[in-house]
């Protein structure tokens, strides 16, 4: 039976010191190790992508441990089956030792309700829970259940690491293929490493796929060189969940490079994760435009115009063509002189707005048109601004209370930067 299982499967490590990758939580005398070890361990999360190792540290852990071990899927578990596992882990027949091991495999399918349940038992130390999920705990596990967890977080694994794996599984003679004459070239293996995209088990059913698809050749060895290795494994396949937390990091990095002035290269390539991963081009679009708003603003105006621009081009247009449009407008933003200056004033005008008490309008700047407005004094002692050099008049705008403030201070940067000459020689002011 065993040897029917797919060869991910059979290749799980049994022993801490054979589980590659995640050494930043299991490497040597770091505190996962030593609680595995000193068989202590107390509730945790295990949250990171598939293929990292999550299933396999938990089975580790019901070998090294000398309590009971259940394993639980939350795809098919339930409030029944955790209140039948806390009723036989309170036994003291069925067992003496008190406390249960439960492994929850995607944790994050439990609806509030089951986790509910599951909180006193875990609370009281009857149940000892290692949640594994692919999901954001923070974002799909109550509240409660995390802060009597420690969460550990898998990253995926490197290159390295796939290569380790392989050159075991063709050594392994009992549970891999090692009995079996088969050379796997190296750039076919540094292939198979680099398209895995750090999932151990994507990598393990390419080779397994490899072998059992390639002939012998003539002395009856079984060559896997690159053109196999490309064809049984074409296409990586991207971790992006639009609702999760891989969506949320290439946004911000998306983002954050365009913020930097002069970082094209960078802007291009997390744009063409978006892209690639099937993002909607009309949220890429909301991107950049926000992008233009903020960290462009005045320094150059015309970004936020090519920004609006494309994204109603996108909208006419979709894919494949909409990644020529969304880059120029990506590149237009990238590429542009910053400032903030425009973001931080309206912030901090409406700071004072909703924080301080409301000033009336000056007499002068009130207006004068409706019926009894005049009488009242509106608009007496206004200055045309058309009729004064530049256009401008002398007068107060602001209410006196607020008349030293300074909201907008434009920085020497593109268009803005003669924005902030005419400010200073109008209102000779330095600090402006």
């Amino acid at each position: 039976m065993e040897q029917q299982m797919p060869l991910a499967a059979r290749m799980r490590p049994e022993t801490l010191d054979e589980f590659v990758g995640q050494q930043h939580i299991i490497g040597r005398n770091r505190l996962l190790y030593r609680a595995i070890k000193g068989d202590r361990l107390s509730s945790v999360i295990f949250y990171g992508p598939p293929g990292t190792g999550k299933t396999t540290l938990a089975k580790i852990i019901s070998l090294e441990t000398k309590y009971r071990f259940v394993q639980l899927n939350a795809v098919s578990a339930g409030v029944k089956e955790i209140r039948e596992i806390a009723a036989e882990a309170r036994n003291p027949m069925l067992n003496p030792r008190g406390k249960v091991i439960l492994f929850f495999d995607e944790i994050h399918r439990l609806n509030k309700g089951q986790q509910d349940v599951l909180l006193p038992y875990v609370e009281e130390g009857t149940i000892i829970l290692i949640g594994a999920t692919t999901e954001n705990p923070y974002f799909e596990v109550n509240k409660a259940l995390l802060s009597r967890s420690t969460i550990f977080r898998f990253e995926p694994l490197d290159d390295e690491d796939i290569l380790e794996l392989l050159d075991r599984c063709l050594k392994d003679e009992e549970k891999g293929l090692g009995k079996y004459p088969i050379r796997l070239e190296d750039d076919a293996a540094k292939h198979i490493a680099k398209l895995s995209d750090g999932d151990a088990r994507v990598a393990l059913n390419a080779l397994e796929l490899a072998f059992l698809t390639t002939p012998p050749n003539e002395e009856g060895i079984i060559v896997i060189d690159l053109e196999t290795a490309r064809e049984c494994i074409q296409q990586k396949t991207l971790k992006y969940d639009k609702d999760g937390d891989n969506h949320y990091d290439i946004t911000s990095a998306f983002i954050k490079s365009m913020r930097n002035y002069m970082e094209p290269d960078a802007v291009l390539y997390w744009l063409a994760r978006m892209i690639e991963s099937g993002e909607k081009p009309e949220f890429i679009a909301r991107r950049i435009i926000i992008c233009a708003a903020e960290d462009v603003g005045l320094a150059n105006p015309a970004a936020l115009q090519v920004a609006v621009a494309a994204s109603q081009a996108v909208e006419r247009v979709g894919w494949p063509e909409s990644r020529i449009i969304l880059a120029e407008a990506a590149l237009m933003v990238a590429c542009s002189p910053k400032s903030n200056a425009c973001y931080a004033g309206i912030d901090e005008a409406l700071e004072d707005v909703r924080n301080e008490k409301s000033a009336a309008v000056p007499m002068h700047l009130r207006d004068a048109h409706y019926k009894g407005a005049q009488e009242f004094g509106h608009g007496k002692g206004y200055k045309y601004s058309h009729d004064y050099p530049m256009a401008n008049a002398v007068q107060p705008y602001l209410p006196p209370e607020f008349a030293n403030k300074r909201y907008y201070r434009p920085k020497n940067s593109g268009y803005e930067a003669k924005i902030r000459q005419r400010l200073v020689l109008l209102k000779g002011d330095q600090d402006i």
